[in-house]
Protein backbone atom coordinates (compact mmCIF):
# COMPACT_ATOMS: atom_id res chain seq x y z
CA UNK A 1 0.00 0.00 0.00
CA UNK A 2 2.70 2.69 1.11
CA UNK A 3 4.17 1.90 -2.22
CA UNK A 4 1.04 2.84 -3.85
CA UNK A 5 1.00 5.32 -2.30
CA UNK A 6 4.50 6.52 -3.65
CA UNK A 7 3.68 5.94 -7.30
CA UNK A 8 0.40 8.32 -6.81
CA UNK A 9 2.69 11.18 -5.27
CA UNK A 10 5.26 10.58 -8.30
CA UNK A 11 2.33 11.28 -10.18
CA UNK A 12 1.12 14.02 -9.33
CA UNK A 13 4.23 15.72 -8.53
CA UNK A 14 4.52 15.84 -12.14
CA UNK A 15 1.70 17.99 -12.61
CA UNK A 16 0.56 21.09 -11.48
CA UNK A 17 -3.16 21.41 -12.50
CA UNK A 18 -4.87 18.92 -10.78
CA UNK A 19 -8.90 18.47 -11.16
CA UNK A 20 -10.35 16.59 -8.36
CA UNK A 21 -13.72 14.38 -9.42
CA UNK A 22 -15.42 12.85 -5.92
CA UNK A 23 -18.39 11.17 -5.01
CA UNK A 24 -20.08 9.36 -2.09
CA UNK A 25 -16.98 7.44 -0.81
CA UNK A 26 -15.26 10.16 0.71
CA UNK A 27 -18.30 11.26 2.78
CA UNK A 28 -18.43 7.77 4.40
CA UNK A 29 -16.29 8.57 7.32
CA UNK A 30 -18.34 11.68 7.76
CA UNK A 31 -20.99 9.55 8.69
CA UNK A 32 -22.95 9.87 5.48
CA UNK A 33 -23.52 6.53 3.95
CA UNK A 34 -23.03 5.85 0.35
CA UNK A 35 -24.98 4.10 -2.79
CA UNK A 36 -22.98 1.19 -4.30
CA UNK A 37 -20.60 -1.54 -2.80
CA UNK A 38 -17.69 -2.48 -4.06
CA UNK A 39 -18.59 -4.02 -6.80
CA UNK A 40 -20.62 -1.18 -8.26
CA UNK A 41 -24.22 -2.64 -7.32
CA UNK A 42 -27.01 -0.73 -5.39
CA UNK A 43 -26.56 -0.86 -1.62
CA UNK A 44 -30.04 0.43 -0.96
CA UNK A 45 -33.36 0.98 -2.69
CA UNK A 46 -32.80 3.54 -5.51
CA UNK A 47 -33.62 7.23 -4.35
CA UNK A 48 -37.01 9.51 -5.88
CA UNK A 49 -37.21 9.98 -8.94
CA UNK A 50 -37.21 13.12 -10.75
CA UNK A 51 -40.74 12.36 -12.26
CA UNK A 52 -42.26 10.37 -9.62
CA UNK A 53 -41.81 13.52 -7.03
CA UNK A 54 -43.04 16.08 -9.70
CA UNK A 55 -46.15 13.69 -10.78
CA UNK A 56 -47.30 12.51 -7.26
CA UNK A 57 -48.47 14.10 -3.98
CA UNK A 58 -47.98 10.70 -2.30
CA UNK A 59 -44.03 10.20 -3.89
CA UNK A 60 -43.42 13.22 -2.19
CA UNK A 61 -45.24 12.82 1.31
CA UNK A 62 -42.79 9.69 1.34
CA UNK A 63 -39.28 11.94 0.74
CA UNK A 64 -40.58 14.93 3.07
CA UNK A 65 -41.12 12.79 5.68
CA UNK A 66 -37.76 10.71 4.99
CA UNK A 67 -36.20 13.75 4.88
CA UNK A 68 -37.55 15.24 7.93
CA UNK A 69 -36.47 12.15 9.75
CA UNK A 70 -33.17 11.76 8.16
CA UNK A 71 -32.27 15.22 7.82
CA UNK A 72 -30.40 16.22 11.32
CA UNK A 73 -28.12 13.62 11.45
CA UNK A 74 -27.19 14.53 8.01
CA UNK A 75 -26.93 18.09 8.80
CA UNK A 76 -24.40 17.11 11.85
CA UNK A 77 -21.86 15.65 9.31
CA UNK A 78 -18.43 16.90 9.95
CA UNK A 79 -15.45 17.20 7.24
CA UNK A 80 -13.18 14.14 7.83
CA UNK A 81 -9.59 13.89 7.05
CA UNK A 82 -10.37 12.99 3.48
CA UNK A 83 -11.90 16.30 2.55
CA UNK A 84 -9.04 18.38 4.76
CA UNK A 85 -6.26 16.64 2.86
CA UNK A 86 -8.42 18.02 -0.13
CA UNK A 87 -8.15 21.13 0.67
CA UNK A 88 -5.09 21.43 1.77
CA UNK A 89 -3.63 20.33 -1.13
CA UNK A 90 -5.48 22.96 -3.06
CA UNK A 91 -4.06 25.60 -0.64
CA UNK A 92 -0.95 24.11 -1.65
CA UNK A 93 -1.62 24.40 -5.30
CA UNK A 94 -1.50 20.54 -6.12
CA UNK A 95 -5.25 20.94 -6.42
CA UNK A 96 -7.10 23.46 -8.98
CA UNK A 97 -10.47 22.53 -8.89
CA UNK A 98 -13.12 20.20 -7.75
CA UNK A 99 -16.00 18.65 -9.08
CA UNK A 100 -18.05 16.76 -6.87
CA UNK A 101 -21.21 14.54 -7.03
CA UNK A 102 -21.54 15.00 -3.45
CA UNK A 103 -24.73 17.21 -1.89
CA UNK A 104 -23.06 17.75 1.69
CA UNK A 105 -20.72 20.51 1.16
CA UNK A 106 -18.73 19.05 3.35
CA UNK A 107 -15.64 19.81 1.09
CA UNK A 108 -16.35 23.42 1.68
CA UNK A 109 -16.68 23.06 5.41
CA UNK A 110 -13.06 22.01 4.90
CA UNK A 111 -12.16 24.63 3.51
CA UNK A 112 -11.86 24.37 -0.68
CA UNK A 113 -12.38 27.24 -2.19
CA UNK A 114 -13.65 26.05 -5.74
CA UNK A 115 -16.01 23.60 -6.01
CA UNK A 116 -18.62 22.14 -8.84
CA UNK A 117 -21.87 20.87 -6.57
CA UNK A 118 -22.82 18.93 -10.11
CA UNK A 119 -25.87 17.24 -8.03
CA UNK A 120 -26.81 20.50 -6.37
CA UNK A 121 -26.62 21.32 -2.54
CA UNK A 122 -29.04 19.97 0.08
CA UNK A 123 -29.02 23.03 2.32
CA UNK A 124 -31.10 24.55 0.22
CA UNK A 125 -35.05 24.09 -1.26
CA UNK A 126 -35.87 25.32 -4.73
CA UNK A 127 -39.23 26.24 -6.08
CA UNK A 128 -40.23 24.37 -8.70
CA UNK A 129 -42.68 27.25 -9.87
CA UNK A 130 -40.83 30.40 -9.14
CA UNK A 131 -37.49 29.67 -8.43
CA UNK A 132 -37.13 30.94 -5.07
CA UNK A 133 -34.56 29.26 -2.68
CA UNK A 134 -35.57 28.55 0.45
CA UNK A 135 -33.17 27.57 3.68
CA UNK A 136 -33.69 23.88 3.87
CA UNK A 137 -33.22 24.45 8.02
CA UNK A 138 -36.25 26.54 7.65
CA UNK A 139 -37.85 23.58 6.00
CA UNK A 140 -37.38 21.62 8.62
CA UNK A 141 -38.64 23.66 11.12
CA UNK A 142 -41.90 23.84 9.58
CA UNK A 143 -42.07 20.08 9.14
CA UNK A 144 -41.02 19.18 12.33
CA UNK A 145 -43.87 21.90 13.48
CA UNK A 146 -46.49 20.00 11.01
CA UNK A 147 -45.98 16.79 11.57
CA UNK A 148 -45.24 16.41 15.32
CA UNK A 149 -46.52 12.48 15.32
CA UNK A 150 -43.87 11.59 12.85
CA UNK A 151 -40.89 9.72 14.66
CA UNK A 152 -38.23 6.53 14.56
CA UNK A 153 -36.94 5.28 17.08
CA UNK A 154 -33.85 3.87 14.83
CA UNK A 155 -32.89 3.79 11.28
CA UNK A 156 -29.75 4.02 8.92
CA UNK A 157 -28.85 7.45 7.25
CA UNK A 158 -29.14 8.13 3.35
CA UNK A 159 -26.91 9.71 1.25
CA UNK A 160 -29.15 12.16 0.51
CA UNK A 161 -30.26 12.99 3.68
CA UNK A 162 -33.33 10.76 4.38
CA UNK A 163 -34.38 8.68 6.10
CA UNK A 164 -33.74 4.70 4.86
CA UNK A 165 -37.28 2.89 6.23
CA UNK A 166 -40.67 2.37 5.79
CA UNK A 167 -43.28 3.83 7.36
CA UNK A 168 -46.84 5.19 7.07
CA UNK A 169 -46.62 8.81 5.25
CA UNK A 170 -50.24 9.05 4.07
CA UNK A 171 -51.25 11.78 6.78
CA UNK A 172 -47.36 14.09 6.35
CA UNK A 173 -47.87 17.42 5.52
CA UNK A 174 -45.91 18.89 2.60
CA UNK A 175 -44.41 22.31 2.28
CA UNK A 176 -45.48 24.61 -0.43
CA UNK A 177 -43.53 27.16 -1.49
CA UNK A 178 -43.27 30.42 1.22
CA UNK A 179 -44.10 33.01 -2.14
CA UNK A 180 -46.38 30.89 -4.53
CA UNK A 181 -47.21 27.81 -3.15
CA UNK A 182 -45.53 26.04 -6.53
CA UNK A 183 -44.13 22.53 -5.31
CA UNK A 184 -40.82 22.78 -3.26
CA UNK A 185 -38.00 20.36 -3.64
CA UNK A 186 -34.43 20.14 -2.14
CA UNK A 187 -31.79 22.25 -4.87
CA UNK A 188 -30.36 18.74 -5.93
CA UNK A 189 -30.15 16.78 -9.08
CA UNK A 190 -32.71 14.34 -8.72
CA UNK A 191 -32.30 10.69 -10.56
CA UNK A 192 -34.05 10.58 -13.96
CA UNK A 193 -33.14 15.11 -13.56
CA UNK A 194 -30.26 16.65 -15.34
CA UNK A 195 -27.35 18.40 -14.34
CA UNK A 196 -28.21 22.01 -15.38
CA UNK A 197 -26.43 23.12 -18.96
CA UNK A 198 -24.20 26.19 -17.28
CA UNK A 199 -22.76 23.25 -14.24
CA UNK A 200 -21.86 20.98 -17.40
CA UNK A 201 -19.68 23.42 -19.17
CA UNK A 202 -18.17 24.89 -16.38
CA UNK A 203 -16.49 21.21 -15.70
CA UNK A 204 -15.72 20.63 -19.20
CA UNK A 205 -13.74 23.57 -18.69
CA UNK A 206 -11.99 22.72 -16.12
CA UNK A 207 -11.53 19.31 -17.56
CA UNK A 208 -10.00 21.51 -20.31
CA UNK A 209 -7.68 23.10 -18.04
CA UNK A 210 -6.37 20.50 -16.04
CA UNK A 211 -2.85 18.33 -16.77
CA UNK A 212 -4.29 15.46 -14.49
CA UNK A 213 -7.51 14.32 -12.97
CA UNK A 214 -8.11 12.79 -9.15
CA UNK A 215 -10.82 10.29 -9.17
CA UNK A 216 -11.72 9.74 -5.14
CA UNK A 217 -14.53 7.77 -3.81
CA UNK A 218 -16.68 7.15 -6.91
CA UNK A 219 -17.89 4.24 -8.82
CA UNK A 220 -18.40 6.74 -11.53
CA UNK A 221 -21.39 4.41 -12.71
CA UNK A 222 -23.54 7.53 -13.20
CA UNK A 223 -22.97 9.54 -16.44
CA UNK A 224 -23.32 13.10 -14.90
CA UNK A 225 -19.62 12.37 -13.51
CA UNK A 226 -17.92 9.86 -16.05
CA UNK A 227 -18.57 11.84 -18.46
CA UNK A 228 -15.85 14.06 -17.37
CA UNK A 229 -13.17 11.52 -16.57
CA UNK A 230 -14.25 10.18 -20.27
CA UNK A 231 -13.49 13.54 -21.65
CA UNK A 232 -10.05 13.52 -19.94
CA UNK A 233 -9.28 10.76 -21.46
CA UNK A 234 -10.07 12.26 -24.30
CA UNK A 235 -6.97 14.90 -24.15
CA UNK A 236 -5.20 11.89 -23.21
CA UNK A 237 -5.05 13.83 -19.51
CA UNK A 238 -3.66 11.36 -17.24
CA UNK A 239 -6.29 10.09 -14.69
CA UNK A 240 -5.36 8.73 -11.40
CA UNK A 241 -8.02 7.03 -8.68
CA UNK A 242 -8.50 6.53 -5.01
CA UNK A 243 -11.66 4.13 -4.87
CA UNK A 244 -12.71 1.22 -2.72
CA UNK A 245 -14.38 -1.28 -5.07
CA UNK A 246 -14.51 -1.19 -9.14
CA UNK A 247 -15.32 2.12 -11.15
CA UNK A 248 -16.90 2.38 -14.34
CA UNK A 249 -13.92 3.86 -15.53
CA UNK A 250 -11.16 1.50 -14.33
CA UNK A 251 -9.65 1.02 -17.90
CA UNK A 252 -8.78 4.63 -18.44
CA UNK A 253 -7.09 4.91 -15.33
CA UNK A 254 -2.88 5.73 -15.49
CA UNK A 255 -3.07 4.26 -11.88
CA UNK A 256 -5.88 3.42 -9.28
CA UNK A 257 -5.12 2.90 -5.11
CA UNK A 258 -8.16 0.63 -3.72
CA UNK A 259 -8.94 1.89 -0.13
CA UNK A 260 -10.38 3.72 2.34
CA UNK A 261 -10.43 7.24 0.70
CA UNK A 262 -10.02 9.22 4.12
CA UNK A 263 -6.32 7.11 4.76
CA UNK A 264 -5.20 7.16 1.80
CA UNK A 265 -5.79 11.04 1.06
CA UNK A 266 -4.32 11.87 4.67
CA UNK A 267 -1.53 9.23 3.74
CA UNK A 268 -0.82 11.44 0.45
CA UNK A 269 -0.89 14.91 1.69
Amino acid sequence: MQSDIESLRGVMRKHERILVISGAGISTNSGIGDYRDQKGDWKRVQPVKHQAFMASHEWRQRYWGRSQLGYPSFLQAQPNEGHQALAQLEAQGNVFALITQNVDRLHQKAGQQTVIDLHGRLDQVICTACGQLEARDDIQLWLEAHNPSLQAEAFVPAPDGDADLEVEFSQIQVPGCSLCDGILKPHVVFFGDSVPKPVVEQAYSWVAQADAVLVVGTSLMVYSSYRFVRRANERSIPIVAINNGVTRADELFAMKVSGDCSELLRQLV
